[in-house]
C-alpha cells in the first residue's frame, strides 16, 4: 500500500489514491475536503488501525509545501551548514584579534595609560590584561599608527615632566635593618696585604660534608655543575688550618661591570679575562645584587627562594684559591709584598635593574624606592671600581629587541612597539617622577621594548650619590670598537693594574669582538627612519644631561 505524506485526508486500506487533495480531480468537494475546511491535525491510519498518539504525525495543512523543503533536509547536509557556521565564526574571530593586534581595528588601545601605581601583588609573569586594574586608558590611539608629528606629542609631554632630582641617601643603620645576614657575614675589614677584598671565615663543616650542597647556583642551573663539581674536590686543599681549626678564604669583586646591557660588556668582560692579573666569578653574570638575592632566577617565573650572600660568595671561590696561594708564598710572607690579583664581576644589570624592591622593602614617597643596589655595594666596598660601558641609547634599544624578541622580528614591529612603549611611559611621569617609573616593576614590564635601560643619566647620577666620580670609569661603544687599544689602555690605568708584554697586549686587543649581532638579526635590516628619528627626540634630552655630567660631548651621539 502506499501513501502520500502531502495529502490531508484519512488514507484507508482500499484507497485508490483517487481522493488525494493533492491529486484530486474535477469532482472535488470543498465542502467534504479537509483542507478546504481548515482541519489541522489529520490522524494517521495504516490498515484500519488508528496509530497509538505518540506515532501521531502533525501536519499543517495551511502552509505544507512551504516547510516542505526544510523538513526534507537530509541530516548530513543540516550537519554541513552547522559546521560552515562555526567555521565562519572562528575565522571571524581570529580577524578580530589579529586586527587588534595589528592595529587594523579601530578600537581605543588597551596599552596607553593615563595613571600609574605601583602594586607589590603584581608578580613579573602576570598578563598586560591583568596590569589595566592599575592605569587609565587614555583616549589618544596611537600605537600602531607610523606618525612622527602624533608621537612627537607625547615626547614633547615626557621631556616637560623631566625633573632630576637628588635622592635621599639611607644611612647605615637604615641598610642593616633591611638586610641583617648580609651584614652578619660580609665584615667590614680586609686582609690589609691583598689588593683584592679578602678575608677569612671559620669553616665548621666536616670532611665528609658537600661545602656546595645547597648553593643555589649550582642547583638550579645544570650549566654551572662542572663548575662546582671541580670546587668540591679542590676545597679542601685550600683550607687555612689554625689552631685546630679551618677556615677558608672569603672574597668580593675588587671592581664591578655594572652595564649597560648590549653596550659591549662581554667583549669588554672577554678582554679584561685575559690579563694576568685579574680574575672574574665562575659564571660572568651572577646577577645576585639585582635579582638573585630576591629570588628571581628568570624574570619570567616569578620568585623562588633567595639566594643567601654565601652563595654568592661561592662564585668567586676559584678566584680565592689564587689569591690564597699568593698570601702564603714566602714573598708575601717574607718580603711584605701584596697580592695584586684582583677580581671582577660583570652583571649588565647592576646599573639600572632595581624593579624587585617593591616586592620587599616598604614603599616611599611618590612611590620611589627607598634603598638601591649601589646603597649595600657601598656599604660593605666604600672603595670598589665600577666600570659602565654605554652606547647611542637609540641603536642600544633596537640591539636589545633584535635579541631578546623570540618572533615575528621587524623594523615595522619595532616602530610599533616603541609608540606603544612610549604611551606607557607618558602615562607613568604624568603623575608621578621619573626616577618611580625608571624603577618600577609593573610599568618595565608592561613596556614592549625597555627605553628605561637608555636613560644612563638617571642611573649614573644615583650612583653618584653614594660613590665618588673617580671610581667610576664610562665608556662608549663607539670608541671601544674604533680604538680598542686605547679604551683598554684606560681600563688598565682605572684598575691599576700592572704593564703588560707586547705579546699580552695583542692577545687583549687583537681577539675578534664578542657577542656580536647574529646573522639572522643582521638582515632584517636597520630601523625605520621614523623610528630613529623618535627615539632620537626621546633620548636627546637625557643625553644632554648626561654629556653636562660627564663634561664630554661625545655621550650626546650626534654623529652616530
Amino acid at each position: 500500500m502506499r501513501y502520500c505524506i502531502n495529502c490531508c485526508i484519512h488514507l484507508l486500506p482500499n484507497d485508490l489514491h483517487r481522493q488525494c487533495f493533492r491529486c484530486r480531480g474535477p469532482d472535488h468537494n470543498n465542502q467534504k475536503c479537509p483542507v478546504c475546511r481548515g482541519e489541522n491535525k489529520i490522524p494517521l491510519y495504516t490498515d484500519s488501525k488508528q496509530m497509538k498518539w505518540l506515532a501521531v504525525l502533525e501536519v499543517r495543512t495551511d502552509h505544507c509545501e512551504s516547510w516542505n523543503g526544510l523538513f526534507c533536509l537530509r541530516k548530513g547536509k543540516l550537519c554541513s551548514l552547522m559546521f560552515g557556521l562555526i567555521i565562519m565564526t572562528l575565522v571571524m574571530v581570529s580577524y578580530i584579534l589579529t586586527g587588534a593586534k595589528h592595529g587594523l581595528l579601530l578600537i581605543p588601545s588597551p596599552f596607553h595609560y593615563g595613571a600609574f601605581a605601583s602594586n607589590p601583588s603584581l608578580m613579573d609573569n602576570e598578563s598586560l590584561s591583568d596590569m589595566k586594574d592599575y592605569y587609565q586608558p587614555s583616549k589618544m590611539n596611537i600605537s600602531y599608527v607610523k606618525d612622527y608629528p602624533s608621537i612627537k606629542l607625547i615626547i614633547d609631554t615626557i621631556t616637560s615632566k623631566i625633573e632630576f632630582i637628588t635622592r635621599q641617601r639611607p644611612d647605615l643603620e637604615e641598610l642593616r635593618k633591611q638586610e641583617p645576614h648580609m651584614f652578619s657575614v660580609i665584615p667590614n675589614k680586609f686582609l690589609p696585604n691583598s689588593k683584592n677584598p679578602c678575608w677569612y671565615e671559620e669553616y665548621r663543616g666536616n670532611t665528609t660534608a658537600d661545602p656546595y650542597a645547597t648553593n643555589s647556583y649550582a642547583l638550579y642551573s645544570k650549566r654551572f655543575r662542572i663548575i662546582f663539581d671541580y670546587l668540591r674536590k679542590v676545597f679542601w686543599n685550600h683550607l687555612y688550618h689554625y689552631k685546630d681549626k679551618h677556615y677558608r678564604l672569603r672574597c668580593l669583586p675588587h671592581f664591578y661591570i655594572i652595564g649597560q646591557p648590549k653596550c659591549g660588556t662581554t667583549d669588554l668582560y672577554d678582554r679584561l679575562r685575559l690579563h694576568p692579573d685579574v680574575r672574574f666569578s665562575a659564571i660572568k653574570e651572577p646577577h645576585w645584587w639585582t635579582r638573585k638575592r630576591f629570588g628571581i632566577i628568570r624574570l619570567r617565573d616569578g620568585f623562588h627562594d633567595r639566594y643567601p650572600v654565601e652563595d654568592y660568595l661561592d662564585l668567586f671561590d676559584l678566584a680565592a684559591h689564587q689569591i690564597q696561594s699568593v698570601l702564603q708564598s714566602e714573598a708575601v710572607k717574607e718580603r711584605g709584598k701584596r697580592n695584586n690579583i684582583i677580581i671582577g664581576e660583570a652583571s649588565a644589570s647592576t646599573m639600572w635593574d632595581n624593579n624587585a624592591w617593591i616586592f620587599f622593602y616598604d614603599n616611599s614617597t611618590e612611590g620611589e624606592p627607598p634603598f638601591l643596589i649601589q646603597d649595600f655595594i657601598h656599604a660593605f666596598q666604600p672603595n670598589a671600581k665600577l666600570i659602565i660601558m654605554l652606547r647611542d641609547p637609540v641603536e642600544r634599544l633596537y640591539s636589545d629587541y633584535l635579541y631578546f624578541a623570540s618572533a615575528n622580528k621587524s623594523a615595522e614591529d619595532f616602530h610599533e612597539k616603541v609608540a606603544e612603549s612610549l604611551q606607557l611611559f607618558e602615562g607613568c611621569v604624568l603623575d608621578f617622577s621619573l626616577r618611580a617609573c625608571v624603577y618600577n616593576n609593573t610599568l618595565n614590564n608592561a613596556m614592549p621594548v625597555r627605553l628605561q635601560v637608555g636613560l644612563y643619566v638617571v642611573y649614573l647620577l644615583d650612583w653618584l650619590t653614594v660613590f665618588n666620580k673617580d671610581q667610576i670609569l664610562v665608556l662608549r661603544l663607539e670608541d671601544h670598537a674604533s680604538n680598542m687599544k686605547y679604551t683598554m689602555h684606560m681600563v688598565f690605568q682605572f684598575l691599576d693594574l700592572g704593564p703588560l708584554s707586547e705579546k699580552q697586549e695583542a692577545l687583549i686587543t687583537k681577539s675578534p669582538a664578542s657577542n656580536t649581532r647574529r646573522p639572522e638579526d643582521r638582515s632584517l635590516g636597520p630601523m625605520l627612519p621614523t623610528t630613529k628619528a623618535i627615539l632620537r627626540d626621546f633620548y636627546r634630552p637625557f643625553n644632554t644631561k648626561l654629556a653636562q655630567v660627564l663634561f664630554d660631548d661625545a655621550f650626546l651621539w650626534k654623529r652616530t
